[in-house]
Protein backbone atom coordinates (compact mmCIF):
# COMPACT_ATOMS: atom_id res chain seq x y z
CA UNK A 1 0.00 0.00 0.00
CA UNK A 2 1.55 3.27 -1.14
CA UNK A 3 1.77 6.25 1.94
CA UNK A 4 1.79 9.11 -0.48
CA UNK A 5 -1.38 11.12 0.64
CA UNK A 6 -1.77 11.84 -2.99
CA UNK A 7 -2.65 11.09 -6.30
CA UNK A 8 0.51 10.70 -7.77
CA UNK A 9 0.48 11.25 -11.49
CA UNK A 10 3.19 12.86 -13.20
CA UNK A 11 2.21 13.40 -16.42
CA UNK A 12 2.96 15.87 -19.65
CA UNK A 13 0.53 17.61 -21.96
CA UNK A 14 0.68 19.48 -25.07
CA UNK A 15 3.48 22.02 -25.34
CA UNK A 16 5.57 22.39 -21.92
CA UNK A 17 9.14 22.27 -20.11
CA UNK A 18 11.16 19.70 -18.57
CA UNK A 19 11.85 21.14 -15.89
CA UNK A 20 9.78 23.52 -13.26
CA UNK A 21 11.10 27.46 -13.53
CA UNK A 22 13.45 26.27 -16.50
CA UNK A 23 13.32 26.10 -20.42
CA UNK A 24 10.07 27.81 -20.86
CA UNK A 25 8.61 27.05 -24.06
CA UNK A 26 9.16 30.66 -26.21
CA UNK A 27 6.20 32.92 -25.66
CA UNK A 28 4.88 31.45 -22.57
CA UNK A 29 4.28 32.26 -19.07
CA UNK A 30 4.07 29.24 -16.18
CA UNK A 31 2.09 29.17 -13.42
CA UNK A 32 2.12 26.73 -10.57
CA UNK A 33 -0.67 24.93 -9.33
CA UNK A 34 0.54 23.73 -6.28
CA UNK A 35 -1.08 22.51 -2.87
CA UNK A 36 -0.02 22.06 0.72
CA UNK A 37 2.18 25.40 0.54
CA UNK A 38 5.14 23.96 -2.01
CA UNK A 39 5.17 20.79 -0.26
CA UNK A 40 2.40 19.00 -2.03
CA UNK A 41 1.48 17.64 -5.57
CA UNK A 42 2.20 20.22 -8.50
CA UNK A 43 1.81 20.92 -12.14
CA UNK A 44 3.48 23.43 -14.10
CA UNK A 45 1.05 25.26 -16.28
CA UNK A 46 2.21 27.03 -19.26
CA UNK A 47 0.09 29.92 -21.10
CA UNK A 48 0.24 31.99 -23.91
CA UNK A 49 -0.57 35.36 -21.22
CA UNK A 50 0.80 36.23 -17.86
CA UNK A 51 -1.47 34.78 -15.72
CA UNK A 52 -2.15 37.98 -14.13
CA UNK A 53 -2.71 40.46 -16.97
CA UNK A 54 -6.43 40.98 -15.78
CA UNK A 55 -8.11 44.44 -16.96
CA UNK A 56 -10.22 44.38 -14.48
CA UNK A 57 -10.56 43.09 -10.60
CA UNK A 58 -13.55 43.06 -8.73
CA UNK A 59 -14.75 41.06 -5.02
CA UNK A 60 -13.59 39.56 -2.04
CA UNK A 61 -10.69 37.44 -3.55
CA UNK A 62 -9.28 41.00 -4.10
CA UNK A 63 -5.58 41.13 -2.15
CA UNK A 64 -4.34 43.66 0.09
CA UNK A 65 -1.05 46.23 0.48
CA UNK A 66 -1.46 47.51 4.15
CA UNK A 67 0.71 50.38 4.71
CA UNK A 68 1.28 49.93 8.59
CA UNK A 69 2.87 53.11 8.82
CA UNK A 70 -0.41 55.10 8.64
CA UNK A 71 -1.92 52.77 11.51
CA UNK A 72 -2.53 54.10 15.54
CA UNK A 73 0.39 51.51 16.84
CA UNK A 74 1.83 53.48 19.33
CA UNK A 75 1.18 52.06 22.65
CA UNK A 76 2.60 51.70 26.18
CA UNK A 77 1.15 47.84 26.07
CA UNK A 78 1.76 45.43 23.00
CA UNK A 79 -2.07 43.90 23.90
CA UNK A 80 -3.58 47.73 23.38
CA UNK A 81 -2.76 47.36 19.41
CA UNK A 82 -5.13 45.36 17.34
CA UNK A 83 -4.15 43.08 15.32
CA UNK A 84 -4.60 43.89 11.71
CA UNK A 85 -4.70 40.16 10.38
CA UNK A 86 -6.11 37.93 12.25
CA UNK A 87 -7.52 33.72 11.93
CA UNK A 88 -8.15 30.98 15.12
CA UNK A 89 -4.15 30.16 14.47
CA UNK A 90 -2.56 33.72 14.67
CA UNK A 91 -3.00 36.95 15.24
CA UNK A 92 -0.55 39.91 13.52
CA UNK A 93 0.03 42.49 15.01
CA UNK A 94 2.11 45.75 14.23
CA UNK A 95 3.18 47.50 17.59
CA UNK A 96 5.46 50.75 17.79
CA UNK A 97 6.97 51.61 21.17
CA UNK A 98 8.22 55.13 21.62
CA UNK A 99 9.50 54.98 25.46
CA UNK A 100 10.35 52.23 27.93
CA UNK A 101 7.39 49.95 29.32
CA UNK A 102 7.02 50.67 32.92
CA UNK A 103 5.30 47.17 33.40
CA UNK A 104 5.56 43.31 32.76
CA UNK A 105 3.43 41.52 30.21
CA UNK A 106 2.39 38.20 29.97
CA UNK A 107 0.50 36.27 27.08
CA UNK A 108 -1.11 32.79 27.64
CA UNK A 109 -3.15 32.80 24.76
CA UNK A 110 0.01 31.51 22.79
CA UNK A 111 3.85 32.23 22.23
CA UNK A 112 4.41 35.15 20.69
CA UNK A 113 7.07 36.03 17.77
CA UNK A 114 8.78 39.59 17.52
CA UNK A 115 10.62 40.83 14.79
CA UNK A 116 12.29 44.22 15.07
CA UNK A 117 11.46 46.32 12.08
CA UNK A 118 13.34 49.76 13.71
CA UNK A 119 15.26 50.74 16.94
CA UNK A 120 16.92 48.64 19.77
CA UNK A 121 16.49 48.64 23.50
CA UNK A 122 16.55 46.12 26.01
CA UNK A 123 15.20 42.90 27.03
CA UNK A 124 14.14 41.48 30.12
CA UNK A 125 12.02 38.86 30.87
CA UNK A 126 12.15 35.57 33.33
CA UNK A 127 14.35 33.96 31.97
CA UNK A 128 17.10 36.75 31.86
CA UNK A 129 18.84 39.70 29.51
CA UNK A 130 19.28 40.15 25.92
CA UNK A 131 19.96 43.21 23.83
CA UNK A 132 17.73 43.56 20.58
CA UNK A 133 17.43 45.72 17.65
CA UNK A 134 17.13 45.76 14.03
CA UNK A 135 16.42 42.90 12.43
CA UNK A 136 16.11 40.51 15.66
CA UNK A 137 13.40 38.32 15.57
CA UNK A 138 12.92 36.81 19.30
CA UNK A 139 10.46 33.67 19.82
CA UNK A 140 8.90 34.36 23.69
CA UNK A 141 7.24 31.09 24.93
CA UNK A 142 3.36 31.42 26.23
CA UNK A 143 3.67 32.70 29.85
CA UNK A 144 6.81 34.76 29.86
CA UNK A 145 6.35 38.07 31.75
CA UNK A 146 8.73 40.43 29.66
CA UNK A 147 9.20 43.89 28.88
CA UNK A 148 11.25 46.58 26.69
CA UNK A 149 13.52 49.52 27.95
CA UNK A 150 14.10 51.91 24.63
CA UNK A 151 17.16 53.13 23.95
CA UNK A 152 16.02 54.23 20.49
CA UNK A 153 11.78 53.72 19.15
CA UNK A 154 11.20 50.33 18.50
CA UNK A 155 8.60 49.04 15.96
CA UNK A 156 7.95 45.72 15.59
CA UNK A 157 5.92 42.99 13.61
CA UNK A 158 4.53 40.71 16.59
CA UNK A 159 2.97 37.23 15.06
CA UNK A 160 1.25 35.06 17.68
CA UNK A 161 1.45 31.26 17.39
CA UNK A 162 -2.12 30.31 19.48
CA UNK A 163 -1.80 26.44 19.74
CA UNK A 164 1.80 25.40 20.34
CA UNK A 165 4.89 26.10 20.76
CA UNK A 166 7.55 27.94 17.88
CA UNK A 167 9.68 25.64 16.00
CA UNK A 168 12.19 24.78 13.71
CA UNK A 169 12.00 23.73 10.15
CA UNK A 170 12.64 20.83 9.31
CA UNK A 171 15.85 21.08 6.58
CA UNK A 172 15.48 17.48 5.44
CA UNK A 173 19.18 16.79 3.17
CA UNK A 174 20.20 20.11 3.66
CA UNK A 175 21.54 18.97 7.51
CA UNK A 176 21.25 20.62 10.57
CA UNK A 177 23.57 23.50 10.65
CA UNK A 178 21.68 24.59 6.98
CA UNK A 179 20.10 27.88 6.12
CA UNK A 180 20.72 29.04 10.23
CA UNK A 181 23.05 26.52 12.20
CA UNK A 182 20.94 26.54 15.88
CA UNK A 183 24.51 27.87 17.26
CA UNK A 184 23.42 31.26 16.39
CA UNK A 185 20.51 30.98 18.57
CA UNK A 186 21.03 33.70 21.80
CA UNK A 187 18.81 33.21 25.11
CA UNK A 188 18.55 35.80 27.96
CA UNK A 189 21.45 35.54 30.21
CA UNK A 190 21.35 36.01 34.16
CA UNK A 191 23.91 38.74 33.82
CA UNK A 192 24.84 41.56 35.62
CA UNK A 193 22.06 43.85 33.83
CA UNK A 194 19.38 41.74 34.57
CA UNK A 195 20.21 41.60 38.43
CA UNK A 196 20.82 45.65 38.46
CA UNK A 197 17.03 46.09 37.29
CA UNK A 198 15.91 43.72 40.14
CA UNK A 199 13.93 46.01 43.07
CA UNK A 200 11.51 46.15 45.25
CA UNK A 201 9.02 48.62 44.50
CA UNK A 202 5.94 47.90 42.94
CA UNK A 203 5.49 46.27 39.20
CA UNK A 204 2.48 45.32 37.35
CA UNK A 205 1.82 41.95 35.05
CA UNK A 206 -0.47 42.22 32.31
CA UNK A 207 -1.70 39.03 31.48
CA UNK A 208 -3.50 37.97 28.03
CA UNK A 209 -5.95 35.03 28.00
CA UNK A 210 -8.94 35.07 25.97
CA UNK A 211 -8.18 38.41 24.49
CA UNK A 212 -8.96 39.48 27.90
CA UNK A 213 -6.50 41.37 30.23
CA UNK A 214 -6.05 40.94 33.44
CA UNK A 215 -3.11 42.52 36.12
CA UNK A 216 -1.63 41.50 38.78
CA UNK A 217 0.61 44.03 41.04
CA UNK A 218 3.63 42.75 43.27
CA UNK A 219 5.59 44.75 45.77
CA UNK A 220 8.75 43.98 43.67
CA UNK A 221 10.13 43.27 40.34
CA UNK A 222 9.09 39.76 39.73
CA UNK A 223 11.48 39.10 36.93
CA UNK A 224 13.97 38.21 40.35
CA UNK A 225 15.17 34.73 39.15
CA UNK A 226 18.67 34.05 40.64
CA UNK A 227 18.79 31.13 37.46
CA UNK A 228 17.03 28.31 35.79
CA UNK A 229 17.74 25.10 33.16
CA UNK A 230 15.18 23.72 31.12
CA UNK A 231 14.84 23.80 27.40
CA UNK A 232 12.01 26.06 27.52
CA UNK A 233 13.03 29.70 27.17
CA UNK A 234 13.44 32.78 24.82
CA UNK A 235 15.44 32.39 21.84
CA UNK A 236 17.08 35.49 19.61
CA UNK A 237 18.12 35.71 15.79
CA UNK A 238 19.10 38.12 13.54
CA UNK A 239 18.43 37.93 9.69
CA UNK A 240 21.76 38.49 8.89
CA UNK A 241 22.61 35.04 10.83
CA UNK A 242 20.64 33.49 8.63
CA UNK A 243 21.98 31.61 5.19
CA UNK A 244 19.52 31.25 2.37
CA UNK A 245 19.54 28.45 0.31
CA UNK A 246 20.27 28.96 -3.80
CA UNK A 247 20.40 27.54 -6.70
CA UNK A 248 22.10 29.17 -9.64
CA UNK A 249 20.37 27.14 -12.21
CA UNK A 250 16.49 26.44 -10.17
CA UNK A 251 14.39 29.00 -8.75
CA UNK A 252 13.74 28.02 -5.44
CA UNK A 253 9.95 28.37 -3.74
CA UNK A 254 9.26 30.22 -0.58
CA UNK A 255 9.35 27.00 1.65
CA UNK A 256 13.04 27.17 1.61
CA UNK A 257 13.26 30.31 3.61
CA UNK A 258 11.03 28.58 6.28
CA UNK A 259 12.41 30.22 9.92
CA UNK A 260 10.05 29.56 12.21
CA UNK A 261 7.09 26.90 12.19
CA UNK A 262 3.96 27.98 14.22
CA UNK A 263 0.84 25.35 14.66
CA UNK A 264 -1.56 26.25 11.17
CA UNK A 265 1.41 28.37 9.86
CA UNK A 266 4.63 28.96 8.55
CA UNK A 267 7.41 32.31 8.86
CA UNK A 268 9.49 32.59 6.43
CA UNK A 269 12.55 35.32 6.10
CA UNK A 270 13.57 36.30 2.55
CA UNK A 271 17.10 37.94 2.57
CA UNK A 272 19.65 39.28 -0.07
CA UNK A 273 20.56 36.35 -2.04
CA UNK A 274 22.31 36.11 -5.46
CA UNK A 275 19.99 35.54 -8.57
CA UNK A 276 20.12 32.39 -10.62
CA UNK A 277 22.83 32.70 -13.24
CA UNK A 278 21.36 30.70 -16.04
CA UNK A 279 20.06 32.18 -18.97
CA UNK A 280 17.02 29.99 -18.92
CA UNK A 281 15.82 29.56 -15.37
CA UNK A 282 13.65 32.16 -13.78
CA UNK A 283 14.67 34.74 -12.23
CA UNK A 284 11.94 36.05 -10.13
CA UNK A 285 8.92 34.70 -8.11
CA UNK A 286 7.01 32.09 -10.61
CA UNK A 287 3.31 33.01 -10.89
CA UNK A 288 0.84 30.61 -8.98
CA UNK A 289 -2.12 30.67 -6.97
CA UNK A 290 -0.89 29.30 -3.46
CA UNK A 291 -4.50 27.50 -3.61
CA UNK A 292 -4.11 26.08 0.53
CA UNK A 293 -2.71 29.19 1.99
CA UNK A 294 -3.28 32.50 2.93
CA UNK A 295 0.41 34.67 2.21
CA UNK A 296 1.92 37.72 3.88
CA UNK A 297 4.28 39.57 3.11
CA UNK A 298 5.69 42.22 5.42
CA UNK A 299 8.60 44.79 4.14
CA UNK A 300 11.79 45.28 6.32
CA UNK A 301 14.29 46.63 3.70
CA UNK A 302 15.68 46.64 0.81
CA UNK A 303 14.14 46.68 -2.73
CA UNK A 304 11.83 43.93 -3.06
CA UNK A 305 12.78 42.97 -6.76
CA UNK A 306 9.35 41.65 -7.82
CA UNK A 307 7.14 44.54 -6.45
CA UNK A 308 6.10 47.89 -7.56
CA UNK A 309 5.68 50.87 -5.11
CA UNK A 310 6.32 48.46 -2.15
CA UNK A 311 8.04 50.23 0.91
CA UNK A 312 9.45 49.60 3.94
CA UNK A 313 7.08 48.85 6.56
CA UNK A 314 4.22 47.76 4.38
CA UNK A 315 2.19 44.68 3.84
CA UNK A 316 0.80 42.78 1.38
CA UNK A 317 -1.78 40.27 1.94
CA UNK A 318 -2.90 37.65 -0.86
CA UNK A 319 -5.70 35.48 -0.24
CA UNK A 320 -6.02 31.47 -1.34
CA UNK A 321 -6.86 31.33 -4.80
CA UNK A 322 -5.81 34.90 -6.01
CA UNK A 323 -3.22 34.20 -8.78
CA UNK A 324 0.07 36.21 -8.24
CA UNK A 325 3.49 36.23 -9.38
CA UNK A 326 6.11 39.22 -10.46
CA UNK A 327 4.97 42.53 -11.75
CA UNK A 328 5.26 43.01 -15.36
CA UNK A 329 7.73 45.35 -14.67
CA UNK A 330 10.28 43.00 -12.87
CA UNK A 331 9.25 40.19 -15.57
CA UNK A 332 10.20 42.24 -18.28
CA UNK A 333 13.62 43.36 -16.43
CA UNK A 334 14.47 39.60 -15.62
CA UNK A 335 14.10 38.70 -19.10
CA UNK A 336 16.14 41.37 -21.11
CA UNK A 337 18.57 43.01 -17.74
CA UNK A 338 18.26 40.71 -15.14
CA UNK A 339 19.68 41.73 -11.62
CA UNK A 340 22.35 39.61 -10.03
CA UNK A 341 22.09 40.21 -6.44
CA UNK A 342 19.11 40.72 -4.33
CA UNK A 343 19.33 42.86 -1.14
CA UNK A 344 15.49 42.63 0.18
CA UNK A 345 14.77 41.61 3.76
CA UNK A 346 11.08 40.70 4.19
CA UNK A 347 8.98 37.90 6.71
CA UNK A 348 6.71 36.01 5.16
CA UNK A 349 3.77 34.33 7.39
CA UNK A 350 1.73 31.84 5.29
CA UNK A 351 -1.72 30.61 6.96
CA UNK A 352 -3.42 27.24 6.08
CA UNK A 353 -6.42 28.93 7.59
CA UNK A 354 -7.74 31.86 5.64
CA UNK A 355 -7.26 35.20 7.24
CA UNK A 356 -9.02 38.42 8.49
CA UNK A 357 -8.41 41.89 8.24
CA UNK A 358 -9.38 44.52 10.80
CA UNK A 359 -11.10 47.34 10.83
CA UNK A 360 -8.31 49.53 11.44
CA UNK A 361 -6.22 47.61 8.08
CA UNK A 362 -8.84 48.49 5.57
CA UNK A 363 -8.34 52.46 6.47
CA UNK A 364 -4.77 52.01 5.53
CA UNK A 365 -5.36 49.59 2.84
CA UNK A 366 -4.22 51.03 -1.17
CA UNK A 367 -7.18 50.24 -2.88
CA UNK A 368 -5.40 50.37 -6.41
CA UNK A 369 -2.98 47.27 -5.30
CA UNK A 370 -4.78 44.87 -7.39
CA UNK A 371 -3.62 46.96 -10.81
CA UNK A 372 -0.30 46.95 -10.46
CA UNK A 373 -0.50 43.81 -12.79
CA UNK A 374 -1.57 45.82 -15.31
CA UNK A 375 0.43 45.50 -18.35
CA UNK A 376 3.21 46.91 -19.00
CA UNK A 377 1.50 49.70 -21.19
CA UNK A 378 -0.94 50.88 -18.31
CA UNK A 379 1.82 50.29 -15.41
CA UNK A 380 3.92 53.54 -16.90
CA UNK A 381 0.76 55.54 -17.05
CA UNK A 382 0.63 55.52 -13.21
Amino acid sequence: MSHKPWIHLPLREGQCSRQAHCDLPEGTYERELGREGFYGPVTQMHHRHPPTAWSHFEGPLRPHALDLSQLDSTQECPWSVSPFLYNRDTTIRFWCLSQSMQHLVRNSDGDELLFIHEGQGEFFCDYGHLSITEGDYLVIPRGTAWRIETSVPIAMLMVENKDGCYRLPDKGITGYNAIYDPAVLDHPEINNQFKAQQDENEWQVRIKRLDAISTLTYPFNPLDAVGWHGTNTVIRLNWRDIRPLTSHRYHLPPSVHTTFVGQGFVVCTFCPRPIETDPNALKVPFFHNNDDFDEVIFYHQGNFFSRDHIDAGMVTFHPCGFPHGPHPKALKKSMEDPQTFTNEVAVMIDTRRPLSLSTQAEQVDIKAYADSWKSPASTDKD
